[in-house]
């Protein structure tokens, strides 16, 4: 949880913890015009209502979580941010979604979803081959737009309850039945087994501390503008996170006036 986990990562004790974080950077980034909606309305809502009966155990990490990313993450991403011109971030943030892309693919199929994997998978060799690698998203120039899935939302279309609401250390907003997600997303992810075998040693951390640090980079003044406007962050973060998830499982097919409405969701 970054900044409250869901604004980005700080150091990973380990590879598998490392390859974890961006999830939640990744849907926050998607979901905060959110807060306008939900404002101090989520503070309101009883624990019981929102599934978090280990509240207590998840407010400390919380406060730990943002306190890292006030201390660490927020002050490396803001200077990235001003040091390195925004087409280079724009490079770097096309060459890490491509990578995603096997892990995208797999579960647009166990999903049944086979005509977004077949975008998954003419995006990631479009990019590839006619995008240097993957440092420039042609396909989305092309109208061929990127979208994202985890094991979490598999699960999720498959039926699983997501159970109580977690907060877990670094890695931030989550649940019983994501937590699982993220570690089968770890294991068929290729990029796990490339730098396992042939990379070295550094070669994970600094692809996600990159990561983290340009994903947190592009959220600067949103998160802190929630951070100052809500009653409740915690709260108003819970809130977030649960509608997010829903409306990810459901690729966006949410019922008409169910939740509030939203820009950006290009799946980056």
């Amino acid at each position: 949880m970054l900044s409250s986990a869901p604004v980005g990562g700080l150091s990973c004790m380990d590879v598998t913890i490392m390859k974890a974080l961006p999830s939640p950077l990744t849907r926050l980034c998607r979901v905060l015009p959110l807060v306008v909606a939900l404002g101090l309305g989520a503070c309101a809502t009883s624990p019981t209502a929102e599934n978090d009966p280990l509240e207590g155990f998840n407010r400390g990490v919380f406060a730990v979580n943002d306190a890292l990313d006030q201390a660490v993450i927020r002050p490396v991403s803001y200077g990235y941010r001003e040091a390195v011109p925004e087409p280079i971030r724009d490079r770097v943030r096309d060459f890490i979604a491509n990578l995603a892309s096997p892990v995208v693919f797999l579960n647009d199929v166990l999903q049944g979803e086979f005509d977004r994997a077949g975008i998954t998978f003419t995006r990631f060799w479009i990019n590839t081959i006619g995008g240097l690698g993957g440092l420039v998203d042609v396909a989305s120039s092309v109208g061929i737009q990127r979208h994202t899935e985890d094991f979490g939302q598999t699960l999720g279309t498959w039926g699983v309850n997501d159970g109580p609401y977690l907060v877990l250390p670094l890695l931030g907003p989550s649940n019983p039945r994501d937590a699982v997600g993220k570690v089968v997303d770890i294991f068929t992810d290729p990029m796990t087994y490339v730098f396992g075998a042939h990379g070295p040693d550094w070669g994970p951390y600094a692809l996600t501390g990159t990561r983290i640090v340009d994903g947190r980079s592009r959220i600067i003044r949103e998160t802190d503008d929630l951070r100052r406007n809500s009653f409740d962050y915690y709260a108003t973060i819970r809130s977030i996170y649960r509608q997010q998830r829903a409306d990810d499982i459901s690729n966006g097919r949410t019922k008409p006036g169910s939740k509030p409405s939203y820009p950006g969701q290009d799946g980056n």
